[in-house]
């Protein structure tokens, strides 16, 4: 039973080594409308996200090497057009907004035109801040990455589309092939010089994949353990280079993998909505638990964005109950808390984190 205060990293990596800390590690993650009115809740500037964080609690913090190379791709009328060549437009809704991917453009491409595709280089990027970053957060978990790093197919769907993306995995095509096999380079090598530019300040690497629909696998184990493990095994061989723990975003009904990252080292998995199939806190530390840590479990889609706030104390302190004995639980929403979470909501799931999650 832990006798004194921990710093947030302490925190964060007891929990990752499935042990019992201070306290339950606390994050955050959230759609701008939410995020605005949090801030503004708490008497926040609007670019105030370092005050929010504080006042919410949250251990954990990133970093990384901004792009500082020319611009590879242009915008295209009322799409914003990144450097990898991904089209977005802002879609409204009554809550809020997003954007949303669009257009792909590599969708019909062959071999020669997604080997010409304009990629940003690891080259083009500045690391000569990352090592100043660390130290100045030396006291938080920082991690390398985050749910983006290492994806395949999402990040292979928003060039190709999705469909084209499974079509190209089914059928070992060679442009969708190359393509993911390029992008997944450009982002190992620009991990690795962060890792190497940090001097030790990191203290984990956390990458992702959408594994499942809500009710089941979105792809075969055969077509996982064809495409997907072997390109996610460089990322956490990387990782474990540096000796350090790996975290993996898996959204939807993912457990059916867990047993394959575990062998592949990973140390936790992130996300875990709990409405999926097979995702239920009591299920995931039945199964998991003491082999795997786990970060997130409170839905974005349940009483935090429906309930009144009794609901959300009461759905927030049953997830606790369940996932803290033992140790190894991180306080995290399933991925972005939502637009349409009522702001007092979303104060009362970090207020009961902060009070019921000490042991």
């Amino acid at each position: 039973m832990p006798q004194q205060t921990m710093t947030s990293k302490e925190r964060v990596l007891t929990a990752f080594a499935s042990c019992e800390a201070d306290r339950v590690p606390i994050n955050y993650q959230a759609n701008p409308g939410i995020d605005g009115r949090l801030k503004s809740h708490f008497g926040l500037e609007p670019n105030d996200g370092e005050g929010l964080r504080q006042r919410l609690g949250v251990d954990f913090r990133g970093v990384g090497a901004a792009y500082v190379g020319a611009r590879l791709h242009e915008d295209v009328g009322d799409r914003k057009v990144d450097n990898w060549g991904i089209h977005r437009r802002w879609v409204d809704h009554d809550s809020g907004g997003y954007w949303d991917y669009c257009d792909f453009p590599l969708r019909d491409a062959d071999e020669e035109t997604v080997a010409k595709w304009p990629m940003p280089s690891p080259d083009d990027h500045d690391y000569s801040g990352v090592a100043e970053a660390c130290k100045r957060l030396e006291g938080y978990a920082v991690h390398v990455g985050g749910a983006g790093l290492a994806c395949i197919m999402n990040t292979a769907g928003f060039l190709r589309s999705m469909g084209q993306m499974f079509v190209d995995l089914i059928t070992d095509d060679p442009a969708g092939l190359l393509m993911i096999d390029r992008m997944l380079a450009i982002q190992l090598e620009v991990a690795r010089r962060v890792l190497e530019a940090a001097q030790g300040g990191i203290d984990f690497m956390w990458i992702g994949e959408d594994l499942g629909t809500q009710i089941a696998p979105i792809i075969s184990m055969d077509l996982f353990r064809k495409h997907i493990r072997p390109r996610h095994q460089r990322f956490i061989d990387l990782a474990k280079a540096y000796d350090l723990p790996v975290m993996i975003h898996t959204c939807g009904s993912s457990s059916w993998a867990y047993e394959d990252y575990i062998e592949m080292g990973v140390n936790v998995v992130d996300t875990l909505q709990p409405e999926a199939t097979d995702m239920s806190p009591a299920y995931l530390k039945e199964t998991f638990g003491g082999r795997l840590a786990f970060h997130g479990c409170i839905s974005t889609a349940g009483p935090v964005a429906y309930g009144a706030v009794q609901d959300v104390v009461d759905y927030c302190r049953d997830t606790l109950d369940i996932m803290m004995p033992g140790g190894g639980y991180c306080f995290a929403p399933t991925h972005a808390l939502q637009d349409n979470s009522p702001t007092e909501n979303v104060v009362a799931m970090y207020g009961t984190a902060e009070h019921y999650g000490r042991y």
